[in-house]
């Protein structure tokens, strides 16, 4: 059969698909009832895993948490923890600095009536230790990636269940240590919650069951997109050191951020690996500096990865103020499409017609708790009060790696492979990392492709 054959035929067998309601939850549709047309399934019911997302965690043992990274994502995990369940409370902080620190714990005095005690409030570039060996039974790691593989390995050391935030590491050698700690979550019998929070939001979760389901058929392909503005950015400040500079600026340093590709990008990223299961094999692309004020990192990516089964993903990432923006995902498969479409998931066969949309509206109504923030953290504390381990971190690791494959290649000008990269000695520690003396500046410079 001819490619117009083949793509008329398929339309015609896709326009075939319709309705179907999962959950309770209302979908809006078009074309007739699914339940007509056979699927095939991408994976059989069972074999994958769908998280419980309960508006409110079981009630069950009281937890004590800690957090180390006071920063913004760092307090928003712990507020939404809060909003998650009953019988939590925040029993120790830490932070590199103090300011941070006791500006947290104010807000927690005032928002929550919880009072962190001054030998519970800790600082320094060895906080996370005594966060950690403090008496609490869950860590949320919301430090600066560069210092996420270092905490969550004494974290699962010390025995504690962990919430880590995205990405998890910035270079090879973070992600041979991440792989190497979440292999403990399941002999120890702990729980590894990582921040990629589609996989808690239910409109992605519904898409994912319906393409395992066969809605759209093998895939084939993808694009993923996150074009936004600049980020924030902090100028330094009189009587800053080097490293404390960098560190309060630390989204806009590749040591410590990995770049935008891999802190911000590695969700659209996830999405794809997740729905495909697949990982990459190559990749090849490009990128610059064009306007960003701090650090040494790039504005823009636009990376071709080839998968393991030979298909194609287009990845694309930019921070410049004034351009368009987008924040979404494609798949491409043989019987149709999906894609994350602003508020709602749609899904059509190959002639244009929709077959399948997420209602969020439709959520909001049958469900108190929306929020994906929120609900990883419901499931975090429903998996710890039924005695059930769960390791989140290797899976993200492999788009958070594909993200470092496809920085190398925009900085080098080369193909990078999975197998060559994950096994390099790269190392992003810096050699004299201290918070009051000076450092050595020479090595944080722009990227320049094609140069040794």
């Amino acid at each position: 059969m001819n490619r117009r054959s083949f793509l008329k035929n398929s339309a015609l067998a896709g326009g075939a698909l319709g309705t179907v309601g999962i959950g309770g939850n209302a979908f809006l549709t078009s074309c007739c009832d699914a339940s007509k047309t056979k699927l095939v399934p991408l994976k059989a019911p069972g074999t994958y895993y769908i998280p419980e997302l309960s508006d409110l965690a079981y009630d069950g043992k009281e937890l004590k948490a800690g957090l180390i990274g006071c920063g913004g994502r760092g307090s928003g995990a712990v507020y939404n923890l809060l909003n998650a369940a009953n019988g939590i409370t925040i029993t120790a902080i830490g932070d590199t600095f103090k300011d941070r620190v006791d500006t947290f714990a104010a807000s927690l005095e005032k928002n929550k009536s919880i009072t962190i005690p001054e030998d519970k409030r800790f600082t320094g570039l060895d906080a996370y230790k005594q966060v950690i060996d403090s008496d609490v039974d869950v860590v949320l790691i919301a430090t600066p990636p560069f210092f996420r593989p270092l905490h969550f390995k004494y974290a699962m050391e010390k025995g504690k269940h962990v919430f880590l935030e995205k990405p998890l590491f910035v270079d090879a050698s973070g992600y041979r240590s991440v792989i190497a700690t979440a292999r403990q979550a399941a002999a120890k019998n702990l729980a590894v919650i990582t921040g990629n929070q589609r996989h808690h939001q239910r409109k992605y979760i519904e898409s994912y069951k319906k393409i395992m389901e066969g809605y759209i058929g093998e895939i084939t392909g993808g694009v993923v997109y996150w074009n936004q503005d600049q980020l924030w950015y902090r100028s330094r400040e009189k009587g800053w050191s080097d490293a404390e500079w960098m560190i309060r600026d630390w989204v806009n340093w590749k040591w410590l951020s990995g770049d935008h590709i891999v802190e911000q990008h590695v969700h659209n990223l996830d999405v794809f690996t997740w729905f495909s299961g697949l990982k990459p094999v190559s990749a090849v692309g490009f990128g610059s500096r064009q306007r960003r004020v701090t650090g040494d990192q790039y504005d823009f990516f636009s990376v071709d990865f080839v998968m393991e089964n030979g298909i194609h993903l287009h990845s694309m990432c930019r921070q410049i103020s004034g351009c368009d923006g987008n924040v979404s995902e494609f798949i491409q498969g043989t019987k149709g499409s999906w894609r994350s479409d602003g508020e709602n998931c749609v899904i059509n066969d190959l002639a244009g017609n929709e077959i399948w949309k997420s209602d969020v509206q439709a959520e909001k109504e049958e469900f108190k708790q929306t929020d994906p923030y929120t609900l990883e953290l419901v499931n975090f504390v429903n998996l710890i009060r039924s005695d059930k381990s769960i390791d989140m971190a290797s899976d993200l690791a492999v788009a958070n790696m594909a993200a470092i494959m496809g920085r190398e290649s925009a900085y080098t000008g080369k193909l990078f492979e999975w197998d060559n990269i994950t096994n390099m000695e790269q190392d992003f520690t810096p050699a004299d990392l201290n918070l009051t003396g000076k450092m050595d500046m020479s090595g944080y410079v722009v990227p320049v492709p094609g140069r040794p």
